[in-house]
């Protein structure tokens, strides 16, 4: 792969439908924790021994508590240049009859607080909650969750559980429900919903131009997603702060930070035409 700006620009200009692929690189500079790396911890646990079914099953509340210490940093957080860009990019070449879909690996929604409506977000969003009892999935915006939260999930490895009795943990509103709610997310160890992934198969289908941004292209099933475009002869350009075990696959690599590098990959093109 090489980081010819011109060439890509090239390509940018013809592409009819381009797939923007994100992950956690692309939050990163909005100050946004990413658990993963040495400094990845919640209190003494890693991320991957609070997400998953079997944690939430044995302990709600200490999930919950990582949980809501999260939606709460994220109320504070905003889309930094490279959310804007795509965004930008998006609503410039919809007028144009072009479009562009992006396939997010986050939960954090800043693409969405920026303005990107064709979002696919295949990991769920920490701003959505589905019942363990009746299914429901709602979006959830309160702050703090549920009363019982309140100034709970503080980071600090020496902060005791708050051990919430599951009736004060987040319940669901459909009628008569009330069951326990737990986060929208794909937890390790869960299936991706097979609705969003058919979607995701269609747009890589038919796009002629891929980005990865932000992603260290490790994370299954998301990591075949660029690869396979690119086999079937599709230029894919990455955007990372380092190379990836995907990067030899790719025809452009644009090293250092999404927020620097994106902004003009995706700028106006001279030949485009604005009406």
């Amino acid at each position: 792969p090489h980081a010819d700006m011109a060439d890509f620009r090239e390509a940018f200009a013809k592409a009819k439908h381009i797939a923007i692929i994100t992950g956690a690189g692309v939050s990163a500079e909005s100050g946004v924790p990413t658990f993963r790396g040495a400094g990845g911890f919640w209190r003494k646990w890693q991320a991957q021994e609070l997400a998953t079914p079997e944690a939430f099953a044995r302990n709600p509340s200490r999930v919950w508590e990582f949980y809501h210490y999260r939606r709460e940093v994220m109320l504070s957080k905003h889309p930094n240049p490279a959310h804007v860009a795509i965004a930008e990019c998006e609503r410039r070449l919809s007028k144009q009859g072009r479009s562009v879909v992006v396939i997010t690996q986050n939960i954090d929604e800043l693409h969405r607080k920026a303005g990107t409506k064709h979002l696919l977000e295949i990991h769920g969003s920490l701003f959505k909650t589905r019942c363990t009892n009746c299914g429901n999935v709602a979006a959830n915006y309160k702050s703090p969750i549920c009363p019982a939260l309140a100034g709970k999930g503080a980071p600090d490895p020496e902060t005791e559980d708050a051990t919430l009795p599951v009736e004060d943990l987040p319940q669901c509103e459909e009628d008569g429900c009330n069951g326990l709610l737990r986060p929208h997310v794909v937890w390790f160890g869960e299936t991706l919903d097979p609705d969003i992934l058919t979607e995701v198969e269609k747009e890589l289908q038919i796009c002629d131009l891929c980005l990865v941004v932000g992603t260290s292209s490790v994370v299954y099933p998301a990591a075949m997603f660029a690869p396979q475009v690119s086999a079937r002869g599709v230029p894919v350009a990455e955007f990372n702060m380092e190379a990836t075990p995907a990067t030899d696959r790719f025809r452009f690599h644009f090293p250092g930070p999404c927020g620097t590098t994106l902004p003009p990959a995706l700028a106006r093109h001279e030949t485009e035409i604005i009406s």
